[in-house]
């Protein structure tokens, strides 16, 4: 029967059951540690188990966050491609520093990123551009994204234009294109029993990274 009060939000709590995470389980570097994660939650059938939020601030220091897809990583950091006048893209260009967070919540555990972030070259983008779905890259051409609209139908019809405008290849759009976040620090977050998690970091030096364990 549909009620309107609301959960007892103050009486959520999950006690996490999972194995530890000791600093002998750790990879010798955050690059095979995320993988070994990544992999864990494609096998455990996460939705979106590629899905991280975005957080970045403007030049002002007024934050904002925002979930997106990773599309490739390495040594280098970690890639998300978007519109480079939405508001992230605008918030990147003016304080190029983000944080990133992966979400697992079904395998009780998180990864917890925060870096500075750079544009991916145009040949880059344009490559993994031509690798969309038709809808996708026509839908990048029409939507003015994070910008007022009046209505559904404007955009609507701003797709349809694009794909007249575009009947065969369809090229990088001018403001379209990716962002690497190069990791300063890498967090790898195991849920544990009574709120005594797990948090162990890479943080970079000038001598290499270094392994820290983090209080919960």
């Amino acid at each position: 029967m549909p009620t309107d009060r609301d959960p007892d939000l103050a009486g959520m709590r999950r006690n996490y059951v999972a194995a530890g995470l000791s600093e002998d389980d750790l990879a010798a570097n955050w690059m095979t540690q995320l993988r070994r994660w990544l992999a864990d939650a494609v096998r455990a059938d996460l939705p979106e188990p590629n899905a991280m939020v975005l957080a970045t601030a403007a030049a002002d220091g007024r934050p904002s966050a925002r979930t997106v897809l990773l599309k490739e990583y390495d040594e280098t950091g970690l890639v998300f491609y978007t519109n480079y006048d939405s508001r992230k893209g605008s918030e990147l260009t003016a304080n190029p520093r983000a944080s990133l967070v992966f979400p697992w919540i079904g395998l009780s555990r998180q990864v917890v990123l925060t870096g500075d972030v750079s544009v991916l070259s145009r040949e880059q983008s344009a490559r993994y551009f031509s690798s969309r779905p038709r809808g996708s890259q026509l839908g990048a051409f029409a939507s003015p994204q994070s910008q007022v609209i009046g209505t559904r139908a404007e955009l609507d019809d701003a797709w349809r234009r694009a794909e007249l405008a575009h009947p065969d290849e369809i090229p990088l759009p001018p403001r379209w294109g990716g962002f690497r976040v190069a990791p300063l620090t890498v967090e790898f977050w195991q849920g544990q029993t009574d709120r005594l998690h797990d948090r162990l970091r890479y943080r970079r030096t000038d001598s290499g990274w270094l392994v820290e364990r983090l209080a919960p």
